[in-house]
């Protein structure tokens, strides 16, 4: 009997839904939220009223895309940490009630882990044991993948993540929000080694971007607007080319440490260019196989959580009713 499952992505501001058989994804709609642009940040209480609005309709076109009918499903799958608490009480709540309505299992999951597990959407993937870079808005790690759900971070950030430092330096530069993928969009016209940021000298695996963000705030600061627009592309290349250098170094050290050759990328800063040709590149220098997930499924999205819930099901890895989703959950 075939395995369908509904999984359901609240943990930010996207409200995602997906339909997954028999570990392929057949469906994956978003609904954005726009609302947030002109506070030039996510405002928590209006996501999760956008939630309450979306979550039917992009719950329903789901399984018409995927020609699923409810009763055929096997169980549904919810992001249950970290996130938004709010965010991920309506996610959650909706997930409750459908797997109770209908009598079937009800399965929780990890965001991070799921980003992680993006790259088993999709042909080629990565042999255990893999290393995965998972970097977002939110989150830097560098995580150590034995199985598909035993996984361990052995290096994350001691403060600010890169995706904050890609947004607060759009901030800083004027960009609107979201700023990173403007920079990304300004760098591929720039010259990026035309200015020089500082990269912190972290012993071990960990990472630590607060410092690079001052250097960045200092060095703005000294220049009239007048150059900063008239040199954006290079000043957003040479921003992008920092970022990723610390990110890759890391890597790069990991695998040295590990002895492990597969080397993969999730998270929404995963969908950088800049970052995206630098592994391919840090690949072929080093000997590495690498594996990028497509671009809907960098960002936040219920494809990643499909197909975590889909190694779950299979494990008899449910949740009961009383689960409660939580803003922070190491996995």
């Amino acid at each position: 009997m075939s395995v369908k499952i509904l999984a359901i992505e609240s943990s930010c501001d996207d409200t995602g839904a997906a339909v997954i058989v028999d570990g392929k994804v057949l469906s994956n709609h978003i609904a954005n939220q726009k609302v947030h642009e002109q506070y030039g940040g996510v405002v928590p209480e209006l996501a999760s009223r956008a939630h309450q609005e979306n979550i039917v309709p992009v719950v329903d076109i789901a399984l018409q895309t995927a020609g699923v009918k409810r009763e055929e499903l096997s169980a549904i799958a919810f992001t249950q940490s970290p996130g938004l608490i709010g965010s991920l009480l309506v996610g959650s709540c909706f997930a409750k009630s459908m797997a109770m309505a209908l009598d079937i299992p009800l399965i929780g999951v990890h965001h991070m882990q799921a980003h992680v597990l993006a790259n088993f959407i999709d042909d080629p993937k990565p042999d255990f044991p893999f290393l995965c870079l998972t970097v977002s808005g939110g989150h830097t790690q560098i995580v150590l993948c034995e199985s598909p759900l035993k996984m361990r971070v052995i290096g994350e950030t001691l403060d600010d993540a890169a995706g904050e430092a890609f947004d607060k330096s759009a901030k800083i530069l004027g960009l609107p929000y979201p700023g990173g993928p403007l920079i990304d969009k300004y760098a591929k016209t720039g010259n990026p080694a035309r200015f020089k940021f500082p990269e912190p000298k972290i012993p071990g695996l960990n990472f630590s971007f607060s410092g690079l963000k001052t250097a960045i705030l200092y060095f703005l600061q000294q220049q009239d607007p007048a150059f900063i627009a008239e040199n954006m592309p290079d000043i957003c290349a040479s921003i992008q080319h920092r970022i990723v250098s610390i990110l890759l170094n890391k890597v790069m050290k990991a695998a040295e440490e590990t002895g492990i050759r597969d080397v993969a990328i999730a998270g929404g800063v995963s969908a950088n260019s800049g970052l995206r040709q630098a592994l391919a590149e840090y690949g072929d220098r080093y000997g590495w196989r690498t594996f990028i997930p497509k671009f809907e499924y960098c960002t936040d999205n219920a494809g990643m959580i499909a197909i975590t819930a889909y190694y779950k099901y299979l494990a008899g890895d449910f949740v009961g009713l009383d689960a409660v989703p939580t803003a922070r959950a190491a996995f």
